[in-house]
């Protein structure tokens, strides 16, 4: 199943939109917790059961094992680069997006509260991984 990206809430807010200031508060309230809908190897996540990947689901590891701790590190990267949609004041985004060492691109959606999943964007989404890597290239490393 082929996932749209022409959502209008499926992009990256404008760079400068986002204070500083709220970046640091949403890198220390958002929790990056996995989902084993989203795992072909669960890994270190202590899933369980330890996962049920469902054939319309994007695995994140599909071309190679993605440890927690580089998943939240991952996760964290992008909030700190304000890769995230764009969202109203008091509230948290619906994705989160970062890019791995390999240049593949990864997408986080929040499931309940400010728990978030994520997944790779595959094949299927050229055009949207496009637009992540421009703006991933386009907003200065922080590490």
């Amino acid at each position: 199943m082929t996932r749209q990206s022409n959502r209008p809430t499926r992009r990256v807010a404008l760079a400068g939109t986002i204070a500083p200031e709220a970046l640091r508060a949403l890198v220390g309230s958002l929790r990056y917790v996995g989902s084993g809908l989203h795992k072909l190897h669960p890994g270190d996540y202590g899933f369980v059961p330890s996962h049920n990947p469902r054939p319309c689901k994007s695995p994140c590891d599909e071309l190679r094992p993605v440890l927690r701790d580089e998943a939240v590190k991952l996760f964290l990267q992008g909030v700190k680069r304000g890769m995230v949609s764009a969202f109203a004041a008091g509230s948290v985004p619906k994705y989160v997006w970062a890019v791995d060492e390999h240049g593949e691109v990864y997408e986080a959606k929040i499931g309940s509260a400010a728990d978030y999943h994520g997944y790779r964007l595959g094949e299927d989404e050229q055009e949207m991984r496009r637009y992540i890597l421009r703006e991933w290239q386009d907003r200065c490393p922080l590490d």
